[in-house]
């Protein structure tokens, strides 16, 4: 298995976006059931790509995308976000995930603090991000602790929450 991980060209875009939003998708539904709400639409992602700092990333397996990363990096604080990492649906549990963070982290040595977030149903995303990647739960956003960037109408946590993880480099 050959793996690559590089910058997203922009002729890739188009494709990246799809499979980040069938892996969102999916994830939710294997929870909650079919749904016609979008979990993760476009505009979210755009947001994302068009943040100053922002980086994207694609894996490559045997010249095929696999998966992604999204990272907002601060030069002056080195207190960097991930946006967004997935791994295309079907490929999961094969270690894409894990070799994309580690890319990142040697991409990315000056950085002081990550930060990302998952929602609380997402437990594969929760033993990652703690088990694997080494990620702390610092905050659970909540009705009664709402996250002040979230907006109103944001259905991606199935109503259940979201942590927020740090990891101390």
């Amino acid at each position: 298995m050959s793996f690559l991980f590089v910058v997203v060209k922009n002729c890739d875009l188009e494709q990246y976006k799809k499979d980040m939003q069938e892996a969102f998708q999916k994830g939710f539904e294997e929870d909650f059931g079919k749904t016609e709400e979008t979990i993760l639409p476009e505009e979210d992602i755009n947001r994302s790509l068009t943040t100053k700092g922002s980086v994207a990333y694609k894996a490559v397996v045997d010249d095929e995308i696999v998966g992604g990363a999204v990272v907002v990096i601060d030069e002056e604080t080195q207190h960097n976000h991930l946006d967004f990492l997935y791994v295309k649906y079907g490929t999961q549990s094969k270690g894409i995930g894990k070799k994309m963070w580690d890319e990142i982290e040697r991409l990315h040595p000056q950085t002081k603090v990550w930060e990302t977030c998952t929602p609380y149903f997402e437990k594969r995303n929760i033993h990652f991000y703690v088990n694997k990647c080494g990620f702390h739960i610092v905050e659970f956003w909540n009705e009664k602790n709402p996250d002040p960037n979230m907006p109103w109408n944001f259905v991606g946590d199935g109503n259940e929450g979201m942590f927020r993880f740090e990891k101390k480099m």
